[in-house]
């Protein structure tokens, strides 16, 4: 006996690595990285000074996204230079800036995804 499988089951299984980059890049710390990277090559400590955040912080990120293959990385001395694996994203986050300024505040307002305070928080 063969099991065929739903369509709305088929379609979330097609959609599954979709929705891990969705959420490989659900953290503002990591779409700030992201962000910067797309204007070119940084080290952890480039990061660091630039974008304001811990180095433990940036270099937690920098991993999750290395294994999601968004960035990669180069040895230069004793540091590493991170650069985009994937120069696309930059034209996925400006889609998301249009996104969000057709919506307005309803992302951000919203009970499940939106920040806990709304926009003010």
């Amino acid at each position: 006996m063969t099991m065929t499988t739903p369509p709305g089951d088929a379609d979330r299984v097609k959609l599954a690595p979709a929705a891990a980059l969705f959420r490989s890049l659900g953290d503002p710390a990591r779409l700030v990285i992201v962000r910067r990277l797309a204007l070119g090559e940084a080290r952890v400590m480039d990061l660091v000074e630039q974008l304001g955040l811990a180095q433990s912080t940036v270099s937690k990120h920098l991993a999750c996204l290395r294994e999601c293959g968004l960035v990669d990385s180069r040895p230069v001395g004793r540091a590493s230079v991170f650069t985009l694996t994937q120069p696309s994203l930059i034209g996925l986050l400006a889609a998301a800036e249009t996104v969000l300024a057709a919506t307005g505040d309803a992302v951000a307002l919203c009970p499940t995804y939106g920040a806990p305070g709304g926009v003010d928080e």
